[in-house]
């Protein structure tokens, strides 16, 4: 099972892949949760310290492996030989975060934007890692994306087996909801599931609801308003440490059941 977390910044992206992973990690399933955020902090949510992955380098920042795997550094310039779809089956095991619960964390990152010359050569890494990862690894799989929608754009989650959009009650958060929808329809993605987090009354979800009907969506799960979640991340720890009998966490346990039986489903069906 290949799920990808997607979402608008700030909706609570990573507070479900990370929470996610962990509930499915202690049901006895292998998990590996993949930050591909340009600023990763996934870390915190499976509770992992900061002191394990200070020293690490997000794949697509390093710059040796980048040159070693495609021939070529970002920023090299016209000319340089690059190969377009280089060996990254070792990348996974050999880079990967042991962490809690029978979840292992690998930071992918994103390649800058500006400033580093040709990111071909970084691009190239991260889209035929993020391709064996959902099309070759026989664990599950948890993708907290970056915020936004250029993932789609680069075609990076095909063969995902789910997605699911996270969403605050918010105008700016739903719109960006449709937008996906777009996207998704363009890549044949028929199974995603749009999650309104932060939830504080009623009134939020059909409001929600109520706008998202227009463009033919709907909403499947709601995660309350949890101060739990916010008192967790100032004190630096993930939320099923601090309180594993939070709102939100008992959301996400529902969440985390229907995956399951999809899992199950699908292994029959093989």
């Amino acid at each position: 099972m290949k799920i990808a977390v997607c979402g608008k910044g700030g909706v609570g992206k990573t507070l479900v892949a990370g929470t996610l992973a962990r509930l499915l990690g202690r049901d006895g399933y292998r998990v590996l949760a993949v930050d591909c955020d340009s600023n990763p902090n996934l870390y915190l949510t499976l509770g992992i310290s900061k002191e394990k992955v200070m020293n690490v380098t997000p794949i697509s920042e390093d710059l040796d492996l980048i040159e070693e795997r495609t021939g070529a550094k970002p920023g090299s310039g016209w000319g340089t030989l690059l190969c377009l779809t280089p060996e990254v089956d070792d990348i996974p095991d050999k880079y990967a975060i042991e962490g809690p619960d029978n979840v292992k964390l690998l930071v992918v990152g994103s390649p800058p934007r500006a400033g580093s010359g040709c990111l071909c050569p970084a691009y190239s890494l991260v889209q035929e890692l993020l391709r064996h990862l959902i099309l070759k690894r026989n664990e599950v799989v948890i993708l907290d994306m970056e915020a936004g929608l250029e993932h789609f754009g680069r075609a990076v989650t095909r063969g995902i087996d789910l997605i699911l959009l996270i969403t605050e009650p918010t105008r700016r958060s739903l719109e960006t909801i449709v937008k996906m929808k777009k996207y998704l329809l363009e890549l044949e993605i028929k199974n995603y599931w749009i999650i309104l987090n932060k939830v504080t009354a009623n009134k939020d979800v059909e409001y929600s609801n109520t706008y998202l009907a227009k463009h033919g969506l709907k909403i499947k799960y709601t995660i309350p308003y949890d101060e739990d979640v916010l008192k967790a991340d100032i004190k630096g720890v993930s939320i099923l440490d601090y309180n594993p009998q939070a709102k939100a966490v008992k959301a996400l346990m529902e969440i985390k059941e229907e995956v399951k039986h999809m899992i199950e489903n699908q292994s029959l069906s093989t």
